[in-house]
């Protein structure tokens, strides 16, 4: 039995605002600390975000799957493991969450509440970048499901962790992620110009993954 709608829709939405508040919150602290270095305010941007998803995956699996991502919401639905009513009200929960996450970050670190990013991210290797990072994000949560489905949260944590790193784009691979950092004028944000682009890549890779997957792991 699945827990009831109502429960699942607030687990998405609180780990989805907890994956926020720690990546804008942790750009926040490592822009502080890292002295202009931007190697080093990478790397303290990216442990936090890697380890939280480990913790939230396990905290919300049970509950809700803990997607905390539009993407994966979707390729559950396209799958016919998630319905339409629950994708959407998924998909709801964690854009607004996402929101929630981000405006928590700055009243963390007394900055204003309401703000648009001035980042840009934009051009052809970064779209590129966001459809790789999404295709693979999905690939992991989808081979390791088939497979070894206690791994889900330490891959996840661990697949992100090294996408920050080998992606031009820094790996945002979730709508509800880019949507949100876009109201942030700090170092994890991206320019509300630059958001449709990343969405529009990162659901190119969401269906290569989705169809890659039901190829490779269809036997079980």
């Amino acid at each position: 039995m699945k827990p009831p709608l109502a429960q699942r829709i607030v687990a998405e939405g609180l780990g989805t605002a907890f994956l926020l508040a720690a990546v804008v919150g942790s750009g926040i602290m490592a822009a502080k600390l890292s002295g202009g270095n931007a190697a080093l305010a990478l790397l303290c941007n990216t442990l936090p975000t890697g380890a939280i998803l480990t913790v939230l995956i396990l905290m919300f699996g049970p509950v809700s799957g803990a997607h905390f991502n539009p993407a994966v919401s979707l390729a559950f639905a396209l799958r016919g493991e998630l319905p339409g009513k629950a994708m959407l009200a998924y998909i709801g929960a964690q854009v607004i969450g996402g929101i929630l996450g981000v405006w928590a970050a700055h009243l963390m670190f007394e900055l204003p509440l309401w703000q648009l990013s001035g980042t840009v991210r934009t051009g052809p290797g970064q779209w590129f970048a966001e459809a790789v990072a999404t295709f693979g994000l999905l690939l992991t949560i989808l081979g390791c499901s088939a497979q070894t489905p206690s791994a889900v949260p330490y891959a996840v944590g661990l697949y992100i962790t090294a996408a920050y790193w080998f992606t031009a784009s820094k790996s945002f691979a979730n709508p509800a992620v880019t949507i949100a950092r876009s109201l942030s004028d700090t170092f994890a944000g991206i320019a509300p110009a630059g958001v449709l682009a990343f969405i529009a890549a990162q659901m190119i890779g969401m269906t290569a993954a989705v169809a890659l997957a039901r190829w490779l792991w269809s036997a079980r």
